[in-house]
């Protein structure tokens, strides 16, 4: 083991400057990639949102199929279709008197769902933390991956709606010319489900 070891060593005599031009190159590459996102972020906010939003829609559906996810797979469909046909709604010109309405309601229902599946992941990682998993006879491994895997779809889904919901919002706003640059879209949005819900009864019909 000793001999071993002095021929590592031997062979990789003189790389410690090379590992350290690595370091260095890695920390100088992820400054730099900061300040170019914050840039764009600042001068292009429009297609920094459409961007990040795309990349966090598609990117873990490669990993998904790669790892035979089929749980998490089957969910990211559901919701695409869902969310897809509400936001092709909030898109059309003209809009649809019932379209803020049906925006408004589906991101809030996935609002919630997320936020209740965060709030149950998290008390599951702190029971398994605790051992009170042990008085239900449950294996600490299956309860911290039930914690995680919960608080995982909670995170994703409730950041994804939430720039869903605001993309549509900023649609919906500038479609009917309400949009300014002292609304965001979560006022706009509320505006916008507040005049659906002032439709005469009589158009409704």
């Amino acid at each position: 083991m000793r001999v071993e070891h002095a021929r590592m060593h031997a062979k990789h005599r003189g790389h410690e400057a090379m590992h350290a031009e690595m370091v260095l190159i890695l920390i100088a590459t992820l400054v730099v990639a900061q300040l170019l996102l914050v840039q764009w972020k600042q001068r292009h906010p429009r297609s920094y949102n459409m961007v990040t939003l795309f990349q966090m829609w598609v990117v873990p559906l490669y990993f998904t199929v790669k790892l035979h996810w089929w749980r998490f797979l089957v969910i990211w469909i559901l919701f695409s279709a869902v969310t897809a046909f509400v936001t092709f709604r909030a898109t059309r010109k003209p809009l649809v008197q019932t379209t803020p309405r049906l925006v408004y309601k589906w991101f809030l229902l996935i609002y919630k769902i997320s936020y209740a599946t965060g709030i149950v992941g998290y008390m599951a990682v702190m029971f398994t933390l605790f051992g009170l998993n042990l008085l239900f006879k449950i294996k600490p491994e299956d309860a911290m991956d039930f914690g995680i895997s919960l608080l995982f779809y909670g995170l994703y889904y409730g950041v994804l709606e939430r720039d869903f919901a605001e993309m549509c919002a900023d649609y919906m706003a500038s479609t009917i010319g309400w949009h300014s640059d002292s609304t965001s879209s979560a006022s706009a949005a509320g505006a916008l489900w507040e005049r659906s819900r002032r439709v005469p009864t009589a158009k409704r019909r």
